[in-house]
């Protein structure tokens, strides 16, 4: 299943496992919404679309934090001002204003779906990298030994 989906590329085992089992537990969960007609399902959908937002986010500040290797102390120092005077806010929104806000019955099925798809997006994203930097050394490792 996975392996269509990345187009032929071949995944190795815990990546494919990990995809395979986020998807699986995400996939079941809104189908099991779906067939008992629970009230949980609209925020599983809205969960499972926050999960991959943190993946990406997740994502994109440790590929900042990367870039910040040689650069001065104040532009270290600004960026996790910046990164933290925006998260620490949201954060404690989300946590007070939704999480606890909704029915306890709710919180345990979103909180699994929301990590499911940050674990989804995560492994998707890696293999994804992988893929676009084979394709990208391929053609210079073939460069390189039809030089010699």
């Amino acid at each position: 299943m996975c392996s269509a989906l990345l187009g032929g590329y071949r995944l190795k085992t815990k990546a494919k496992v990990l995809l395979t089992v986020s998807l699986l537990i995400a996939v079941g969960m809104i189908a099991n919404a779906i067939i008992q007609q629970q009230a949980v399902l609209p925020y599983l959908g809205i969960f499972f679309v926050v999960g991959l937002g943190l993946a990406m986010l997740r994502l994109f500040v440790n590929g900042m934090i990367k870039k910040m290797k040689g650069k001065h102390i104040g532009v270290k120092v600004l960026f996790f001002v910046v990164l933290l005077g925006f998260g620490i806010p949201f954060q404690n929104w989300f946590r007070t204003d939704v999480i606890l806000a909704m029915s306890t019955e709710f919180i345990i099925p979103c909180i699994i779906i929301a990590v499911a798809s940050m674990v989804f997006m995560t492994v998707l994203y890696g293999v994804l990298y992988e893929r676009k930097k084979l394709r990208y050394l391929e053609p210079n490792i073939e460069k390189a030994l039809s030089d010699k």
